[in-house]
C-alpha cells in the first residue's frame, strides 16, 4: 500500500471520527448536565467531566413536576399520529403509483405547495379553525393538525416504495382470483416493510420534537407535550439547567427504543431509497 493511499484512509477516517463526536457531543453535554450538582453546574465553570455526580435533577422530575403528564401526552400525540399518517399514506402512495386518474397532476402540485409555506404562516388560521370546533387545548386537536401536515410528504415516501414493486407481483395474484385490495395488502405491503419502518420513524420523530404548533394551540399542562413542558423549567430570572437536561435525557428514551425496534427495516428503506430511479 502506498504512502498516498495510506494517507488517504487515515484523513478518511478521521473526518468521520471527527463528525461523530461532532454530532454526539450535544448528547454527551446534556447528560454530563443532568448528573452534575446544581451547585457545581456555575462554580465549577467548564469541565468535561463533572467533579461529582448525581440524579437529584431526575428525582425532582419525575416525583415533584408535571413532567410524567408531558411525557404521556408526547407519547399518545406522536404514536397516534405516525400510526394514523403511515396507514393514509400507504394507501395514497399506492393509488399514486398504481392508478392514473384525472386531476392526478393538481392534487400532487397542491400537496407539494402545503410543504412550501412556513408553518408559523398557518398557526393563527388553524388556531382560527380548530377553535370554534372546541379542537384547542386538546390531544385531538395536536394530532389532527400533524397528521395533515405529514401525510404529504409520507406519501410521496410511500410512492418511492411502491414504485420499486413490480406490478406483475399483484397482476400475477389478481389473475388467480384475488381482488385488488387482497393483492395490495398480501402481495404488496409486506414487501414495502422497509417503506412503513422509515414513514413511521420520520413521522413519530417529528411529532415527538415539534414544538410551535403545542405552543401555540395548548394551554396549561394537562394537554401540554414534552417540548412545552421543557419550558416549564425555564422562570422569569433563572433557568434550571439540571432538571431541564435530566427531562431532556428522558424524553430521549422513547425515540431511541422506537429507532432500535426498526432499525432493520428502517435502514432497508433509507437504501431502498437511495438507489432507486
Amino acid at each position: 500500500m502506498t504512502g498516498t493511499r495510506v494517507v488517504s484512509i487515515l484523513a478518511h477516517r478521521l473526518a468521520i471520527l471527527g463528525y461523530v463526536v461532532f454530532a454526539l457531543f450535544p448528547l454527551y453535554w446534556l447528560l454530563k448536565v443532568s448528573v452534575t450538582p446544581n451547585k457545581l453546574l456555575y462554580s465549577e465553570g467548564i469541565r468535561m467531566w463533572p467533579s461529582r455526580t448525581t440524579f437529584e435533577h431526575f428525582e425532582f422530575v419525575l416525583r415533584h413536576s408535571d413532567f410524567p403528564i408531558f411525557f404521556k401526552n408526547s407519547l399518545i400525540v406522536s404514536g397516534s399520529t405516525a400510526i394514523i399518517v403511515t396507514v393514509l399514506a400507504s394507501l395514497a402512495g399506492y393509488a399514486m403509483s398504481r392508478f392514473t386518474f384525472r386531476g392526478k397532476y393538481w392534487i400532487v402540485t397542491l400537496m407539494l405547495l402545503t410543504q412550501m409555506f412556513p408553518l408559523v404562516m398557518l398557526v393563527a388560521p388553524i388556531f382560527k379553525m380548530l377553535s370554534p370546533l372546541g379542537l384547542t387545548n386538546s390531544l385531538t386537536g395536536l394530532v389532527i393538525v400533524y397528521t395533515a401536515f405529514n401525510v404529504p410528504f409520507a406519501t410521496f415516501l410511500m410512492q418511492s416504495f411502491f414504485d420499486g414493486i413490480p406490478k406483475d407481483l399483484e397482476e400475477a395474484a389478481m389473475i388467480d382470483g384475488a381482488t385488488q385490495f387482497v393483492a395490495f395488502r398480501e402481495i404488496i405491503l409486506p414487501l414495502t416493510l422497509p417503506g412503513i419502518a422509515a414513514t413511521l420513524g420520520f413521522v413519530f420523530t417529528a411529532a415527538w420534537s415539534e414544538l410551535l404548533f403545542s405552543l401555540m394551540l395548548i394551554s396549561g399542562n394537562a394537554a401540554a407535550t414534552f417540548p412545552v413542558g421543557l419550558l416549564s423549567f425555564v422562570s422569569k430570572f433563572s433557568v434550571d439547567f439540571g432538571q431541564m437536561m435530566a427531562a431532556g435525557v428522558m424524553a430521549l428514551i422513547p425515540a431511541c427504543l422506537f429507532f432500535l425496534l426498526i432499525q432493520r427495516y428502517l435502514v432497508q428503506g433509507l437504501t431502498a431509497g437511495a438507489v432507486k430511479g
